[in-house]
């Protein structure tokens, strides 16, 4: 499976609403794309995520229950 670093960027004062709605639903990943680890900077105003998938394309599936809150960057790592 490829690995890829995904960058969410909080939109202003988005921080909390943002875990409010992983607390209610979780990460709604869609089957197929597989979180593994996470981590926030000191500003808590960007995510850093470390997923993996076969599939690329379950990325806009996943990204598309937050755009009113976190602007998204996918990279995939070689």
């Amino acid at each position: 499976m490829k690995k890829y670093m995904v960058v969410e960027r909080h939109k202003a004062d988005c921080f909390e609403k943002v875990y409010h709605r992983f607390d209610a639903n979780g990460r709604m990943l869609p089957a197929g794309l597989y979180y593994l680890h996470s981590w926030k900077n000191e500003e808590r105003s960007i995510c850093f995520q470390l997923l993996e998938t076969n599939d690329p394309t379950l990325f806009a599936v996943s990204t598309e229950k937050w755009p009113d809150l976190t602007d998204f960057e996918i990279i995939p790592i070689d």
